[in-house]
């Protein structure tokens, strides 16, 4: 009996060891905290370390776009919208909205996006000396190959009513203060920004394969409505050539590539 006791014991603690290592094969090793989060959590046992990047309008705006769907999970934006690179989360009011909200506009310049959907907005700021452009190697430069990135985060849903907001309140238009590139203005009132250390996004990321840049997030925690008619307007003529939104990359949930939220 205490042989098969034994015996037992030694295939347990074996295959343990064999769920452990199989785990640990499913998340990437030695890097630092990824993204995107569940804004809501604040655990995290990343021990990589890096400065808060300075606040927007220190550093120049080097990029602005927008994914299918919230990357994060937040207050406001918490309905999952499915796996793969089209899924992530939906504002809550989603399902509330109007026909009228809904409507389809005669004229679309955003390729793919219609009233009723969700997105995340990035506006990318980089401190090294760059002005805005296309993707995110407008935030770099050969003089300048590792930047402190910043990135200011807003989900909006969006709806086919010109009271709703108007994107181009927050679009780059050649805007410059005091020798920075800089957006006309960032989105208030949708709570206050939770600042986390973390990565970049997007759909070639997983928890298994992680990106190596380091990046200050700054995500609203609350969705806002904006009009589909001047997101469309930016989508016809913008420098950073955006006419669609990104896929996403699936949310981190393991501790040990998340960082701790203060």
């Amino acid at each position: 009996m205490r042989r098969i006791q034994i015996s037992i014991a030694i295939v347990f603690v074996t295959s343990l060891g064999l769920a452990s290592t199989a785990l640990a094969a499913d998340i990437c090793q030695k890097y630092g905290p990824q993204t995107p989060r569940d804004i809501t959590n604040k655990n995290g046992t990343n021990p990589r370390v890096f400065r808060i990047a300075p606040a927007p309008g220190k550093t120049n705006l080097c990029n602005i776009h927008f994914h299918t769907n919230a990357e994060h999970k937040g207050p406001g934006f918490k309905i999952f919208a499915g796996k793969g690179e089209h899924g992530g989360y939906k504002c809550n009011d989603t399902s509330r909205l109007t026909k009228a909200e809904l409507k389809m506009p005669v004229h679309s310049a955003c390729h793919g996006v219609k009233p009723g959907d969700t997105i995340e907005v990035h506006w990318v700021y980089s401190s090294c000396d760059v002005a805005p452009g296309k993707g995110l190697g407008a935030c770099l430069s050969k003089q300048c190959a590792n930047p402190t990135l910043r990135v200011e985060t807003q989900v909006f849903l969006v709806v086919n009513d010109r009271k709703a907001r108007n994107f181009g309140k927050y679009v780059y238009g050649g805007h410059i203060v005091h020798g920075l590139y800089q957006p006309k203005a960032l989105p208030t009132g949708t709570g206050k920004p939770v600042t986390f250390l973390g990565s970049t996004t997007g759909p070639q990321y997983t928890q298994a394969k992680c990106s190596p840049l380091q990046v200050t997030w700054s995500v609203r925690p609350l969705c806002a409505k904006v009009d589909i008619h001047s997101l469309d307007k930016w989508c016809e003529d913008n420098v950073f050539q955006e006419d669609h939104a990104h896929g996403i990359r699936q949310l981190v949930t393991g501790p040990a590539l998340l960082s701790r939220i203060k």
